[in-house]
């Protein structure tokens, strides 16, 4: 790990891989969209990140867990194989599959693409901003 100038640097890479992973899943959806019974991916990275803000500022929810009751020990204990702090891929729905079964919709795909990167540039513009203000700080402190 290198050096860290600020908490949120860590939370702003993490969306920034999250955002290029959903680049690659949408021009992976664009680039089947012929492909017969193809459906359409997404990623829903957005509670991964609300995660990781908790790791890194720590969660300040003093909401108690209600845990669930078990009367027997041949019912599941309610654990499951989730694991919130990684992005999760699923299948987009709500898209009429056409008749070759594919459920690509170019206009909902170029939508989501320019979204992205907008989102994408945003991310990158607090980066810098965080790197210009670490960056001022070095250099009033060699003129002193």
């Amino acid at each position: 790990m290198g050096l860290v100038t600020s908490k949120s640097n860590q939370l702003l890479e993490s969306a920034l891989n999250a955002r290029a992973m959903r680049q690659d899943l949408v021009s992976s959806n664009i680039a089947n969209i012929d492909t017969p019974f193809y459906k359409a991916r997404d990623v829903d990275f957005e509670s991964a990140l609300i995660e990781k803000k908790k790791e890194i500022y720590g969660s300040n929810d003093t909401s108690v867990k209600l845990e669930m009751a078990q009367t027997s020990d041949a019912h599941l204990n309610g654990t499951t194989d989730f694991d919130s702090t990684k992005a999760t891929l699923y299948l987009r729905d709500g898209h009429m599959a056409r008749n070759d079964g594919n459920s690509v919709d170019l206009d909902v795909e170029t939508s989501e693409l320019g979204k992205n990167a907008m989102m994408f540039d945003a991310l990158m513009s607090g980066l810098r901003k965080n790197g210009l203000i670490f960056k001022s700080v070095l250099e009033s402190s060699e003129k002193l």
